[in-house]
């Protein structure tokens, strides 16, 4: 009887060029499930002491989780883990397309890999075929390109293909992982770790297929939940939009980034950036990954003016916000220029948006020196050409954006001292497009977020405002209201090991969040195809063991408490719009934070936390 797992993790050594295969123990599988969870204990236990980012020794591990074998919706995601060159903390980014199921297709759940190759490589997979080709043709290639020149290569047009761009050729600090030419592992940098590996591509495909407990009940579940997801998201408009429907919602609660976090509110902007008129202006259609009754991701094209021509991949929500309304540009024509070039290059577009963001606040605040002000362009709010320009830059690591090569916080102190304590991030990542003085229930999510500040790995936001509950772990509609301290914490901490589940077993979150799926029903699906028999409280310990072992790893490498922290702009309070006059609890909400998670006062697990979850001490 199958459980979903091969068992078999793949082992890349790129300095000996030594390829191998390792069993992996079930009793693994049980407690951290797969995925994010699985490979922040891989890195735990491969990675005993702190490490340099760039060192050989650093692990880059490719997980997936029992959702990719069968057709499970929104089972198409997988996780990508390591030690972050931005942040020089545990990261973890997850993406989707079809890369994750043709991993499992190809009989393995994960991939380590190690060392550093001597010339550009990319890996090749096809099955029980595992080997190192040459990868320098492709590099210097744009992420599209290299997509196509690969599977031109191979003569294998269903190639499944995670790569890099020039800017993780380059080490550029927010570099991400490019799939398939439409999903991103956008944060934490993950694709500088793979050039400084001088690894250009990850490329799978295979033939198998992975045996599950109850072939027939994960059959009719997965017939079932689809309908389920499809309608619901038919009715919530979140099919014909995608997460650019979001946007005036957003914008209307004071949760919308604008002018850097300064501003309050840019109605006008989020109206233009958003559906419907982002769907006619950029004639929008959908992307899906495989096995998604959403199809969330869309395609976009912009045939005038003729600065902003583009092609490809369209901008989501978060990159709206960031390379949007943070800029107070307006312009979805602009955002999507720039967002596509980000996606040529291979950088984050949301840290890539608060960076021109973060410069135009500089230059505002006359901060920018005369010899260091680039001349091709204004930095001025608004401006969409220096967007698309600094994005360039950032991208290809030159002119003015090559200052931001190594992250936001980095380039503050090099632009200037005053401008330091400015910066919006969390353990150095920036924050994503979500603001915690609109949903405070954030802060403590952002503070403590082990790969940084980040709403996905704890979509607390949707639980305040009305439209996401998790009953069986005491998150029901009324738990919490806007502004008010009570059970906000208890929120962060069930959202945050949600996070760690979903990113674990491996499913895309808009299938609870968003697409209407219980955990009951998640549970279900999950003991069909393992045949384990996990309740939902189960299923979130192991989310927890995930979270705690991320959190371990940041502890033993000089992240405590100390570095739960706020930046400066949060304490700021709106003078108009939902938010006014509004400000965050802080520390009440991290005393509650600390003792629900069951952590000490300096946010170290206690030993009866450890003991509780058999985890190791850092």
């Amino acid at each position: 009887m199958g459980n979903g797992y091969w068992q078999k993790l793949l082992r890349v050594d790129l300095s000996s060029k030594r390829i191998s295969v390792e069993d992996i123990p079930e009793d693994d599988l049980k407690r951290f499930l797969g995925g994010a969870g699985l490979g922040a204990e891989i890195l735990r236990r491969e990675l005993p002491g702190p490490i340099d980012p760039r060192d050989g020794e650093n692990r880059l591990v490719f997980a997936t989780g029992p959702f990719q074998g069968p057709a499970v919706p929104g089972g198409a995601k997988f996780s990508i883990m390591g030690i972050s060159l931005l942040t020089g903390t545990y990261a973890d980014t997850a993406a989707g397309a079809s890369w994750g199921p043709a991993l499992k297709d190809a009989g393995y759940d994960v991939i380590v890999i190690q060392g550093k190759s001597q010339r550009p490589v990319y890996l090749y997979i096809n099955d029980d075929t595992v080997e190192l080709k040459d990868a320098t043709p492709h590099w210097g290639k744009a992420s599209y390109d290299t997509v196509d020149a690969i599977r031109e290569e191979n003569n294998e047009p269903a190639l499944s293909i995670a790569c890099i761009g020039p800017a993780g050729e380059k080490g550029v600090a927010i570099a991400c992982v490019v799939v398939d030419k439409h999903s991103f592992g956008g944060r934490c940098g993950l694709g500088a770790l793979m050039g400084t590996k001088n690894l250009k591509a990850v490329a799978v495909t295979g033939n198998k297929s992975v045996p599950v407990a109850d072939p027939e009940k994960t059959k009719e579940l997965c017939k079932k939940f689809f309908k389920k997801i499809y309608d619901n998201t038919i009715e919530n408009k979140f099919r014909e939009h995608g997460t650019p429907g979001l946007c005036e919602t957003a914008e209307g609660l004071g949760d919308m980034p604008i002018k850097y976090w300064d501003g309050d509110v840019f109605p006008e902007g989020a109206k233009s950036l958003g559906a419907p008129n982002y769907t006619e202006v950029l004639k929008a259609k959908p992307i899906p990954c495989k096995y998604c009754p959403i199809g969330c991701h869309r395609g976009i094209e912009v045939t005038e003016p003729a600065q902003y021509v583009t092609q490809g991949a369209g901008p989501e929500y978060e990159t709206l916000g960031l390379m949007g309304t943070c800029c107070l540009i307006g312009d979805p024509k602009a955002v999507a220029k720039a967002n596509d070039i980000a996606n040529r290059c291979g950088v984050d577009t949301i840290s890539a948006g608060a960076m021109v963001a973060f410069a135009m606040k500089c230059k505002e605040n006359g901060w920018i020196s005369e010899d260091v002000m680039p001349s091709e362009y204004s930095l001025d709010w608004g401006d969409g050409m220096t967007l698309v320009k600094m994005i360039e830059e950032i991208g290809t690591k030159t002119g003015f954006g090559a200052l931001f090569a190594d992250g936001t916080l980095k380039a503050a102190e090099r632009i200037h001292p005053d401008s330091v304590q400015a910066v919006v991030h969390g353990k150095g990542l920036d924050y994503p497009s979500h603001d915690p003085r609109s949903c405070i229930s954030l802060a403590p999510t952002y503070a403590t977020g082990t790969r940084g500040a980040c709403h996905f790995r704890g979509p607390c936001e949707d639980v305040e405002m009305g439209g996401f509950f998790i009953p069986e772990m005491g998150v029901k509609e009324g738990t919490v209201k806007f502004f008010e301290p009570d059970n906000q914490s208890l929120v962060a901490v069930r959202c945050q090991d949600l996070g760690v589940l979903a990113n674990s077993i491996v499913i895309c979150l808009f299938m609870i969040d968003g697409g209407g799926l219980s955990m009951a029903e998640v549970a279900e699906l999950y003991n069909a195809i393992t045949g384990w028999n996990l309740t939902v409280e189960q299923l979130f310990e192991a989310g927890e063991r995930g979270f705690t072992a991320q959190r371990l790893i940041n502890i033993r490498d000089g992240y405590d408490g100390s570095t739960d922290v706020l930046p400066k702009a949060m304490y700021q309070s709106a003078t108009e719009g939902f938010r006014a006059g509004k400000e965050i609890p802080f520390e009440r909400l991290m005393k509650d934070y600390y003792q629900i998670r069951g952590w000490d006062e300096n946010g170290i697990p206690t030993a009866a936390t450890l003991k509780r979850l058999a985890l190791a001490p850092a």
